[in-house]
């Protein structure tokens, strides 16, 4: 495999993070308030990047098991048949926060990380331990693992506390 071939594989994962944080970033360049600023973030976010992304993953390992081992630098076996049914979870879970509440966002990005970042550790560990350099492991899906999850919970953390510092102030006043 070429560089650019291995640099090319490893980076479609971050096109479902790259999409919403533009998406996102030119919608609410007028917004008119931070909150709704932040709500738009959201739901570009969970559409865009639990979502979408997550669904892409369901479809790859269902209908290209073999290409989808050979990207993450395995034999097809029968577990890519239970990551394609984790991430039709972390998809429908994504589609739903695009309108849930705060508190069922933060949840959702929490149950996600759970299972994101335990990847991340797995491919890791693969990494150093098995020299597992393949781009479905050590590229853009470490990125996207980490990043997923923990901006879903920032956003839902920064909507709470948006949302706390609102019933406050008028009290104040």
């Amino acid at each position: 495999m070429t560089t650019i071939e291995y640099l090319a594989q490893s980076a479609v994962p971050l096109v479902f993070v790259l999409v919403p944080a533009i998406g996102a970033f030119l919608r609410t360049r007028h917004s008119p308030s931070r909150q709704a600023a932040l709500e738009t973030w959201q739901r570009w976010w969970a559409i865009g990047a639990l979502g979408c992304g997550s669904l892409w993953m369901t479809l790859a390992f269902v209908g290209a098991p073999d290409v989808m081992a050979t990207a993450i630098g395995f034999t097809r076996t029968p577990f890519e048949f239970e990551i394609a049914f984790a991430n039709l979870g972390l998809a429908i879970m994504g589609f739903r926060a695009a309108s849930a509440s705060t508190r069922e966002r933060l949840t959702i990005g929490i149950g996600a990380g759970m299972f994101l970042w335990g990847a991340v550790v797995g491919h890791v560990y693969q990494w150093f331990a098995n020299g597992d350099h393949a781009p479905g492991n050590t590229g853009g899906v470490l990125v996207t693992d980490l990043l997923i999850p923990a901006v879903m919970i920032i956003l839902a953390r920064r909507a709470q506390r948006l949302s706390t510092s609102e019933r406050i102030t008028p009290a104040l006043v």
